[in-house]
């Protein structure tokens, strides 16, 4: 079977990928936005719990950095290799990819396992909080290798054509985590390590899953062992690419840190804990237009290798369009709705009551993250890697980090953090969407 998305309706086909994507990103989600609601509502631990997990997000997201260094770096290139119609090339990539995510996860998980002290004090733990930051963390490493296979390799399943497996892909884990979390949280007493058990069986499930479908009869495209050997050039060309990818969430790993540790040094723990409450209604909110831009990669890339640039276009102006629409409603909602969607984590009314305001001052101007999606995923997909790298970086470091650590400073306390993220949210998204409708959209206009 042969999926060929050259043909039919670009919208159409845009919206099959991205639906059953979006559901599946949503489940991947609900492996620690459970644990966070999960924790944020033990007995007796305040919100000191949820902040102790907050303090683990900058390793998590660094392991899904390099995830991304492998994954959205092969996904694109395995598809503009199927638009050419070399298979063999295809899967010498997704094979590489594999090798690397394995490789990988074993020196990241030694070496954050035994430096977890020193790593969580520079990243802003307490006394306090260090205890809960250290049960969830040194459970949840052990699952380094399934966390990356299952997420990195899952892209390669979209690209085939198969949404609909890749959804199942995180469905299954997350339904499993779903029913664990109580089991071991609450039935076992197992606190913030059942939490951390529980996820990391699930996520064992699923990477189990998706190498099971890449090595069987149903996948176009499979892993064979013969491409499992690195090759040096073809590691470059996926790293370059998905260089992109790793600095969008190194750089996201950055700011968390920094954000952390000028939170509790300006309005203490109970500060790390909103953090780690707003991060988690932003990752939710984003999840939509992030479906959308992951659907239209695939179609991006097929079609730019196959030289149809009319269909390249249309899907840039589908995604864009669909994107700044679903911000602007979840911008609205945010506005409206702000302790509804605050307490969901945690009853801690002093939490609740300080959250809200950070809230609404996080979320303002929602609408240009959507900017910065749409030009960084349409540079990504169609190969322009250094212009991917570049906004990526000058979103989050050139303009979040010295504002989250200027602002404070100016008398704006605790604010200037949360401040810090429409400002960059309107700089960096106009600057990468105009850039990319200049330097590509129109190019591939003039090319037709």
């Amino acid at each position: 079977m042969t999926i060929d998305f050259s043909q039919g309706k670009v919208w159409k086909n845009i919206v099959s990928q991205a639906i059953p994507l979006t559901l599946a990103q949503l489940v991947q989600l609900l492996y620690n936005v459970v644990d966070r609601i999960y924790i944020g509502h033990l007995p007796g631990s305040d919100s000191m719990a949820l902040t102790g997990v907050g303090l683990t997000f900058p390793i998590i997201t660094l392991i899904a950095a390099f995830t991304n260094l492998f994954g959205s770096g092969g996904t694109p290139l395995f598809s503009i290799a199927r638009g050419k119609q070399d298979e063999k090339q295809a899967e010498q990539i997704m094979g590489n990819v594999c090798s690397m995510l394995l490789g990988s996860s074993v020196v990241i998980f030694l070496f954050c396992y035994f430096f977890r002290r020193p790593i969580l004090y520079l990243f802003g733990a307490g006394d306090a909080s260090y205890t809960y930051a250290d049960q969830y963390l040194q459970i949840y490493l052990l699952g380094t290798a399934f966390s990356m296979l299952a997420a990195g390799m899952n892209g390669f399943l979209n690209a085939q054509g198969y949404p609909g497996m890749g959804m199942l892909t995180t469905v299954i884990g997350a339904a499993l985590n779903l029913i664990l979390d109580p089991l071991f949280i609450f039935k076992f007493h197992l606190g913030v390590k059942g939490a951390a058990l529980a996820t990391v069986i699930s996520q064992m499930v699923s990477a189990v899953w998706v190498l099971r479908f890449l090595t069987g009869k149903k996948a176009i495209l499979k892993i064979r062992r013969k491409n499992l050997k690195p090759d040096g050039r073809l590691l470059l060309n996926i790293m370059s690419l998905g260089f992109s990818g790793f600095i969008v969430q190194f750089t996201n790993a950055l700011v968390q840190i920094v954000c952390n540790v000028t939170l509790r040094s300006y309005g203490g723990d109970l500060y790390v804990g909103i953090m780690t409450v707003l991060n988690s209604v932003r990752e939710l909110l984003s999840l939509p237009v992030m479906g959308i831009v992951s659907g239209s990669q695939p179609i991006l890339g097929y079609n730019y290798g196959a030289k149809n640039m009319r269909r390249v276009k249309e899907g840039i102006r589908f995604t864009a369009l669909i994107g700044i629409t679903y911000t602007l409603f979840a911008w609205g909602l945010v506005m409206k709705f702000p302790h509804l969607l605050f307490s969901i984590f945690t009853p801690d009314a002093g939490m609740v009551e300080s959250g809200n305001a950070a809230l609404q001052m996080y979320f303002f101007g929602f609408c240009f993250m959507a900017f910065q999606f749409s030009g960084q995923s349409t540079f990504q997909a169609l190969g322009y890697a250094k212009r991917s790298i570049f906004f990526s970086l000058f979103r989050k470091v050139i303009i979040v980090v010295p504002l989250t650590l200027f602002l404070p400073g100016l008398g704006l306390g605790v604010n200037g953090v949360f401040l810090a993220e429409p400002i960059s949210n309107f700089v960096g998204g106009l600057a990468s969407f105009t850039t990319m409708w200049v330097t590509v959209y129109r190019r591939l206009e003039d090319s037709m």
